[in-house]
């Protein structure tokens, strides 16, 4: 009964999170609210007990799965050599001179444990970086970058941290050579899987969803399950759950699985993933505020035996591994910037050639850290010496990369023109009248089938006329929209607001007759539903 009320407990606060941020008259990123909100908590003696593997299969796969849904395969790929080269190479300098650099600061420290803290510290947070700057502040090809760099670099960190571990506490021996291929094996493996298991899952859920009449929730409570199968299944063949995740959902929409499903089941599912990955990242970083202070608190009981070290001391030594980090991420964002070619792969400059001084410290400080680092760091073995430094450590470094990224990403982005949608309407104009063009022609021909059908009846080909020319008209005009831009616009969009008036209309009158009891709860349900379908659909939110 505890777990249960302290759940709801998180659900309400992650709600008030939202509604919190948006009342305060200074601007607070939702993620760092959140943690604040996770510390105040426990002053007042809320615990939740943290099991770092639980953690990780409960939270990440699905928020991997959904961040993956919506990365474009096609800006993947084209990006491809710059996401390796930060989310995998970066993370290789990153985790080898962090490792040594703690390994040699910190006395009690070995070097397998500071490699390990290395590896827990490699993974990047788009999600929190885009609560700080908000949408549309990073131009969206660099954004692009650093969300595939957040999505891989999750795997090639806790991948990372798993061999260190095993070295740490003298289940493995170090070899750089069997490291790097038993890495590509975990790492290619996991991809493998998620990419397999999805198509394979695609065609189940087509035949149960035959068997069931395609029902909307048994649709989505499957797709759900997806990630976390996923996950298993890859973890449980020895490779990287996380990319399989990833992969998973990368996969789902070429897949089949989302598109040919019915319009509600559709539109259920985007309402669904919507309100589970605000609450999963909101859970998250309410979890990360409620451990802050018992790491503390484990901080300061633990440095009263161990006396080689001073709590202070190991505060500078949180600022010190900040700079490293930045300032490795920045010297390789340089580096590959003044790399005109890869040796590998296509000619094309990598994107970093164009990057200013002003967008490498921009990447560099969008670099900031958030719960992945958190559940790698407590999931090191108590056995390992000085585990607690590697702890505080971890979470200081989560702060400061939060408070750091909300005072400097803005100052850095003073100026910058919100994201220019202008290509992408373009490109949107361009695709509606090819589509229009294909419909014309299968109206056309449905029109000249329909007249042949009712020739002798007057009254229905009146009808076929009208209704036709009606269509049909509208479509025309959606065919010369690059000609006929703004007018065309301003029709649609005309339209559009006429058309959602009717609705609101329609769904006023239905609401009264319901309070006059003139309509039973089944059919008020039933056309409400309709309403509610036909607005999304005219609002172009379908």
């Amino acid at each position: 009964m505890e777990l249960f009320s302290i759940i709801l407990l998180l659900v309400l606060i992650v709600s008030l999170s939202g509604v919190v941020v948006k009342m305060l008259p200074i601007q607070i990123p939702l993620p760092l609210m959140q943690i604040l909100l996770g510390c105040i908590l426990a002053a007042f003696n809320v615990y939740v007990e943290f099991d770092p593997k639980l953690f990780l299969v409960l939270f990440i796969p699905p928020l991997l799965f959904a961040d993956g849904r919506k990365t474009s395969v096609k800006d993947f790929i084209y990006n491809g050599r710059e996401i390796v080269g930060l989310a995998l190479v970066l993370v290789v300098i990153s985790i080898i001179a962090l490792g040594y650099i703690l390994h040699w600061i910190l006395p009690n420290v070995e070097l397998a444990a500071g490699l390990a803290l290395a590896a827990v510290l490699s993974p990047t947070d788009a999600v929190a970086l885009g609560g700080i700057v908000g949408k549309g502040r990073i131009e969206k090809e660099k954004m692009e970058i650093i969300e595939g760099e957040a999505l891989m670099n999750d795997a090639s960190g806790l991948v990372s941290l798993k061999f260190a571990i095993a070295i740490a506490v003298g289940d493995a021996v170090f070899n750089i050579f069997d490291v790097s291929v038993q890495f590509f094996i975990v790492a290619i493996g996991g991809l493998a899987i998620g990419v397999l298991f999805t198509w394979l899952y695609a065609r189940i859920l087509r035949k149960i969803n035959q068997l069931t009449h395609n029902d909307p929730a048994i649709q989505i409570v499957l797709l759900f399950l997806l990630p976390f199968a996923a996950y298993i299944i890859a973890e449980e063949c020895h490779c990287s759950g996380i990319l399989a995740a990833v992969s998973a959902g990368m996969t789902v929409n070429h897949s089949g699985m989302m598109r040919n499903a019915p319009l509600t089941a559709r539109l259920q599912s985007d309402s669904t993933w919507s309100m589970l990955t605000f609450v999963f990242n909101g859970f998250v970083f309410v979890l990360l505020g409620i451990q802050l202070p018992s790491i503390l608190n484990n901080t300061f009981a633990e440095n009263q035996i161990d006396t080689s070290i001073e709590v202070w001391q190991l505060c500078l030594i949180v600022l010190f591994v900040f700079a490293v980090l930045m300032g490795t991420r920045f010297a390789w964002l340089w580096a590959m910037k003044h790399m005109p070619t890869m040796p590998f792969g296509t000619k094309r400059p990598l994107a970093f050639r164009s990057y200013s001084n002003r967008d490498l410290l921009i990447s560099t400080f969008a670099g900031v850290r958030g719960a992945i680092t958190l559940a790698g760091v407590l999931s090191i073995p108590m056995t390992i010496s000085g585990r607690y430094q590697l702890v505080f450590i971890a979470a200081g470094i989560i702060l400061i990369s939060l408070i750091v990224a909300v005072i400097i990403l803005p100052i850095l982005l003073r100026g910058s023109v919100i994201l220019d949608n202008s290509e992408q309407t373009n490109e949107i104009l361009t695709v509606k009248g090819h589509m229009a063009e294909e419909a014309i022609v299968s109206l056309e021909k449905m029109q000249n089938n329909l007249l042949q059908e009712t020739a002798e009846d007057r009254v229905d080909q009146e009808i076929i006329h009208e209704v036709g020319s009606r269509v049909i008209g509208s479509l025309r005009r959606r065919t010369g929209l690059k000609d006929l831009e703004q007018k065309s616009l301003e029709a649609e969009n005309l339209e559009r607001r006429m058309r959602l008036v009717a609705i609101g209309a329609e769904r006023t009158a239905l609401l009264q007759m319901k309070v006059r009891n003139e309509v039973s709860e089944e059919v008020f349900e039933h056309l409400n539903t309709d309403l509610d379908i036909y607005e999304k659909m005219i609002s172009g939110d379908a």
